[in-house]
């Protein structure tokens, strides 16, 4: 079964160095919440608002050892109004046999705001 792990982070502003340094520890932590195997994971989508442009944020995964060959791809995000700025969004999908309610999504910094049901799972999880 693949299945899709979410993740997402903001940044103070676009620099190349904070948008590496987020994202990194945001696909650490999906990696090790998760036991994400790089053999396992088929690809990884990431995402970021319009304000995000100085850097590709798939920088970071090719950082993680093991994680050179698996394919990653990053897009923008569609403009809606009022939406979290300089956020920086991760799809990871994995084949797994774990189930829907017990993948960990993983979100950090102002990006709690866009799924606090799934940050308040995480940590009854982590308990």
């Amino acid at each position: 079964m693949i299945r899709g792990i979410r993740g997402a982070t903001t940044v103070d502003s676009d620099q190349q160095e904070s948008i590496v340094s987020a994202t990194y520890f945001l696909l650490a932590e999906m990696i090790e919440k998760n036991h994400i195997d790089p053999e396992d994971t088929a690809s990884v989508f990431i995402s970021t608002t319009d304000d995000i442009s100085s850097v590709f944020p798939a920088k970071a995964l090719r950082q993680i050892e093991g994680w050179e060959y698996v394919p990653v791809m990053c897009m923008r995000e569609i403009p809606v109004k009022d939406a979290l700025p300089l956020c920086i969004r991760v799809m990871v999908h994995v084949n797994t046999k774990k189930k829907q309610k017990e993948i960990q999504h993983i979100y950090h910094h102002e990006a709690v705001k866009l799924r606090p049901d799934l940050v308040g799972a995480n940590r009854k999880a982590d308990s």
